[in-house]
C-alpha cells in the first residue's frame, strides 16, 4: 500500500521550516512502526538533498534514506530499525554521517554495537522512538496524511487525522 505524507514541518532547534510532500510504500515484510520510523526519520533529518534509498527495502546493503555528495559518496546515511552490526560497520566506512532511528530497544543496538567491530562506533547517533506515540500515529495512519509536525526543545508534535502526539526522543 502506498501512503502520502504532506508535512509542515517546524524544526526550531535546527532552524528547518519546510513544507515535505512524499510517498512511502508498505512493503508485506514491513510493520506500520517501521513506515511511521522511516517518514519521522525524514522529518526529522531532513535538509536538502535528503532522499529515499531508490530500491528501498529490496536492497539490504543500501540505506534507507541518504544524502549523496557531489563526488558520488555517501554525507548521511539513515537506517530505520535495529540494522546488524555489519551493516553499521559498512555504513560508518562509507558515509561522514551515520544515523539510527529505531522504535525497538536501543540497549541491544548498542550491545551489538560494543560485541561487534565497528567502525567509528562511538559517532553513531542513534534515536530511539518509543512504542506509544507510534501507535497513537498508527491510529490516525491514512491513504493521505496531513501532519503539522513541531520540533523544540528536543520535543516532538505530531498533530494530523485526530490524533495529537507528542514525544522526546530518547
Amino acid at each position: 500500500m502506498l501512503y502520502r505524507f504532506q508535512i509542515e514541518l517546524s524544526d526550531i532547534d535546527r532552524g528547518i521550516y519546510e513544507s515535505l510532500d512524499f510517498r512511502l510504500a508498505l512493503h508485506p515484510s514491513e510493520t506500520a512502526s517501521y513506515l511511521l520510523t522511516r517518514a519521522l526519520a525524514y522529518c526529522l533529518s531532513y535538509r536538502p538533498g535528503l532522499e529515499f534509498s531508490a530500491k528501498g527495502l529490496a536492497d539490504p546493503d543500501s540505506p534507507a534514506l541518504l544524502i549523496s555528495g557531489q563526488a558520488g559518496q555517501i554525507e548521511l546515511w539513515i537506517e530505520i530499525g535495529n540494522p546488524s552490526a555489519r551493516k553499521l560497520h559498512k555504513a560508518s566506512k562509507a558515509a561522514r554521517e551515520v544515523v539510527v532511528y529505531t522504535y525497538k530497544n536501543p540497549q541491544l543496538l548498542r550491545a551489538e554495537i560494543a560485541a561487534g567491530e565497528v567502525h567509528r562506533a562511538d559517532e553513531i547517533q542513534i534515536h530511539a522512538i518509543t512504542s506509544a506515540p507510534l501507535e497513537q500515529l498508527e491510529l490516525g495512519l491514512e491513504k493521505n496524511n496531513r501532519w503539522s509536525m513541531l520540533v523544540q526543545d528536543g520535543n516532538v508534535s505530531v498533530e494530523g487525522a485526530g490524533v495529537s502526539v507528542t514525544f522526546s526522543l530518547v
